[in-house]
């Protein structure tokens, strides 16, 4: 079953048309990659899909329900999850408190996302847990943007440069932990 249809979406910023007639699918537990070089688009395509840039014409598909209409906070409420890549992290607040306030139970998942399963898959930030988000270095602060989506128990996961400021080991255990 299709999870995603992005179908023959326009996005423009302005007068300028960035995103031309793109296409594709995700299917549940597929994991699909856009690649390009830097300005290509990838990450106004992602945007697109989360209602923050709507596309002027073709049509998104989330679960069966069009969503090209929808603001973006009922994008995440249908269970879209973004890791923006500047990370827009809470700066003024501790790392728990991050994690909590983003938390959401969705009763019609089994395989949930804990604060407790977190600290596991990001050990770093367990003893992190109490500084701000603010006082945290460039990966750290990616690490936590990835858990702060994650609490969220997204149906559908958007990364946009997850692995920018991570750590190799960092990133092969995130890939396993995506996978």
């Amino acid at each position: 079953m299709s999870l995603l249809i992005v179908h023959n979406i326009n996005t423009f910023y302005g007068k300028s048309h960035i995103i031309k007639d793109v296409s594709f699918m995700v299917k549940e537990g597929e994991a699909v990659c856009l690649v390009g070089r830097n300005g290509a688009g990838k990450t106004t395509i992602l945007r697109s899909i989360m209602g923050l840039t709507p596309p002027r014409s073709g049509e998104i598909v989330f679960k069966s329900k069009p969503i090209n209409r929808l603001q973006p906070f009922q994008h995440a409420r249908l269970g879209i999850g973004f890791v923006f890549e500047d990370r827009r992290i809470f700066p003024t607040i501790s790392v728990k408190d991050n994690l909590e306030i983003s938390s959401i139970e969705r009763p019609d998942q089994t395989n949930r996302w804990t604060y407790d399963r977190l600290m596991d898959v990001f050990p770093r930030l367990k003893g992190l847990q109490n500084q701000r988000g603010m006082n945290l270095s460039g990966g750290e602060q990616q690490m936590l943007a990835i858990a702060r989506t994650l609490i969220g128990n997204p149906h559908l996961l958007l990364l946009d440069e997850p692995s920018e400021g991570l750590a190799p080991l960092i990133v092969e255990s995130l890939g396993e932990m995506l996978r």
